[in-house]
């Protein structure tokens, strides 16, 4: 018989674990052990410095997925967690999946999801609280489907008077995309000043961006590449 997982960590330690500055790791999928970790450098993506390739731009303008949120949390978050060419193990515990899925029912984690067809090719979740978003993880089952995602989430915070997203750690794939580099130090300054309640959620921004979009006789995804295009 398997031993009972530990007990999600609790909304409210995570939330303050978040508005510290440290986030929980696993050191594999099966772990019932945890760490904290506070970067010394820690990568974020200006709101309005997102970087989007012309390949990029077109997928999103061909509505080549079709976008939603907190369709699929469980899937996108369960997506992230697979295995992966060179990483065999993932950080993400079956203790860390269910102490997200309870910030999700209270509001505070989100997943954006790609689909084509009926089936999800790609998307992202992360942590909502005050005027932040902590991307957490993202995952692709075809070509520019996190992309697509990002895009969508970076409007999404525009749109809902979003302050900072924080990417954790910097990646080459996450410079290609435009993510900075600050010392954590800065980084909690910048979280200091985020504190406060958005405009609206990220949900409501995204009912909000469909309206906009047929009000403007345009389709979500070109209503965004525009947007996202005057700015970046």
């Amino acid at each position: 018989m398997h031993a009972p997982l530990p007990e999600p960590i609790p909304v409210e330690m995570l939330l303050l674990a978040y508005r510290s500055g440290i986030f929980p790791m696993a050191d594999r999928r099966d772990d019932p052990e945890l760490f904290w970790v506070e970067p010394r450098e820690r990568a974020i993506i200006p709101l309005d410095g997102l970087r989007i390739s012309k390949s990029l731009r077109k997928a999103l303008r061909q509505e080549r997925f079709s976008v939603t949120i907190d369709k699929a949390f469980d899937e996108v978050i369960a997506a992230c967690a697979a295995p992966r060419p060179g990483h065999p193990e993932s950080w993400i515990s079956m203790r860390i999946q269910a102490s997200y899925r309870q910030l999700h029912e209270a509001g505070h984690a989100h997943s954006i999801e790609c689909w084509r067809e009926g089936e999800l090719v790609g998307g992202l979740y992360g942590v909502s609280f005050d005027r932040v978003f902590c991307g957490e993880s993202m995952f692709s089952r075809e070509a520019d489907a996190s992309k697509v995602a990002l895009c969508w989430l970076v409007a999404l915070m525009r749109y809902a008077g979003f302050q900072l997203l924080d990417c954790q750690f910097m990646t080459d794939h996450l410079a290609r995309l435009g993510a900075l580099e600050l010392p954590q130090g800065d980084y909690l300054e910048r979280l200091a000043t985020s504190r406060g309640s958005a405009q609206m959620s990220l949900p409501r921004a995204y009912q909000e961006i469909l309206i906009d979009a047929q009000a403007h006789h345009s389709s979500p995804g070109k209503f965004i590449a525009q947007s996202l295009t005057q700015t970046s």
